[in-house]
């Protein structure tokens, strides 16, 4: 990864889209400092320390949400969205006629997408602010609350904004690329946090720091050893005779990602989870705001189940977007292609549907345990979730992930060179 870096360093439209990035990022964490007026942050502050989903919300905020600044809502708003865009785009017709419209029909659902970002924005901002933040608005007027959950929204929106010049003019995926930076910016917190729990308070035994390590290295592993892995489906494409030239007759292969959805999942499943305890601000006090505080915080059983499941259907759901077998066997067909052994057409597709299917199933499995194990292991021996597999499977796909953007923009700015 680091050498892919620093060979398209040296390439001079590469580097400008990495200096982009980098400055959008810089904005960002600029950003997350900036108060909202007549907020009193400690009061929050205090909040937050207790842990639980809320520690793991400002974590993925980058702090921002301890602080209640600007972009204290993060980019979550903009995921559901994407979440609930996607859901009825199979559901209705016209969005599914939208997104087969090509490029004009991508762009009108992402303006749609716009639009339910912000009204998500701002009814999250205002259950927030009027349940969970009440004590620290100075005034406690309708106003001062109205004013609050809209300047919230703008830095919603502007986030979007922001994620998604990265993605046309920067490097690597925009909303990924913003989650990543703010898990980053909290690792130095994690790891001082760790170290006053262990020396000074000394809740927490000195033989536990190794084991993190440990823990963190095998995940890292794990997660780049799956991420790799793949079923390569062993294709022939048949000989044909144009005048006095032969076509095809060569070998090649399908390759079917074990983890084709990446950490999308995990953000989608997170993002779902946060509905409960949104609701939960809006009606404190409430005997579900007691539900919810007592058995669907993030170290219960109920709450880890949920998540599990929510994974796997999102794993799922992703591939059954993203890979299309009827339509690469219409193409395999069309071009003389055939799998070893399968007849073309339906029994092509109804073969690659399978694999798929069981490789989505041991990828879902995967995050699933990725995701889960942590929570398990930190509701036992109290270790900080700031260490959670969650995070590790964010930062690690999304490096890996930037770096193949990195090296296919190089590729292809190869093959334009030699076609010049």
């Amino acid at each position: 990864m680091f050498d892919t870096l620093k060979n398209a360093w040296r390439i001079k439209d590469i580097r400008q889209k990495i200096i982009f990035t980098i400055v959008m990022l810089f904005i960002y964490r600029v950003g997350t400092y900036v108060p909202i007026p007549g907020v009193d942050s400690s009061y929050i502050q205090a909040i937050v320390e207790k842990g639980g989903l809320l520690g793991f919300f400002d974590m993925i905020t980058g702090g921002a949400f301890a602080n209640y600044t600007i972009f204290a809502m993060g980019i979550t708003p903009y995921i559901n969205s994407s979440i609930i865009m996607q859901l009825l785009t199979v559901a209705i017709p016209k969005l599914e006629e939208l997104a087969k419209e090509g490029e004009d029909g991508r762009k009108k659902i992402a303006q749609y997408t716009r639009y339910v970002t912000i009204i998500l924005a701002f009814i999250q901002s205002l259950g927030i602010t009027y349940g969970l933040a009440r004590g620290a608005i100075v005034g406690g007027t309708f106003f001062s609350y109205f004013l609050v959950a809209l300047t919230l929204t703008a830095g919603t929106a502007f986030l979007m904004w922001m994620g998604e010049q990265i993605t046309d003019k920067g490097i690597g995926n925009g909303i990924s690329l913003l989650i990543f930076a703010s898990i980053v910016s909290r690792l130095p917190v994690a790891i001082a946090t760790t170290i006053q729990r262990t020396f000074v308070a000394k809740v927490q035994s000195v033989w536990s720091l190794p084991l993190i390590i440990v823990f963190a290295v095998l995940l890292i592993a794990g997660v780049i050893y799956v991420d790799l892995g793949e079923r390569r489906i062993p294709v022939q494409y048949s000989k044909r005779v144009v005048g006095r030239k032969v076509y095809g007759g060569q070998s090649t292969h399908i390759p079917m990602k074990v983890n084709a959805s990446g950490v999308l999942p995990i953000i989608f499943a997170i993002s779902i989870l946060s509905f409960p305890q949104t609701i939960a601000l809006l009606v404190p006090n409430s005997g579900f705001a007691n539900w919810v505080g007592s058995h669907f915080n993030q170290g219960s059983a109920l709450y880890a189940i949920i998540y599990g499941l929510l994974i796997i259907f999102f794993t799922y759901f992703y591939t059954q977007i993203t890979f299309n077998p009827v339509e690469i066997a219409n193409n395999l067909k069309q071009y003389g292609g055939f799998v070893m052994g399968i007849r073309p057409g339906k029994p092509t597709a109804e073969y690659l549907s399978r694999i798929s299917n069981r490789i989505t199933f041991v990828g879902s499995l995967f995050l699933t345990a990725i995701a889960i194990i942590p929570i398990i292991a930190s509701a036992v021996a109290k270790i900080p979730m700031y260490f959670g597999g969650t995070a590790i499977l964010i930062l690690v796909g999304v490096a890996m992930e930037t770096s193949r953007e990195l090296e296919s923009q190089m590729l292809m700015r190869h093959y334009k060179g030699f076609l010049k």
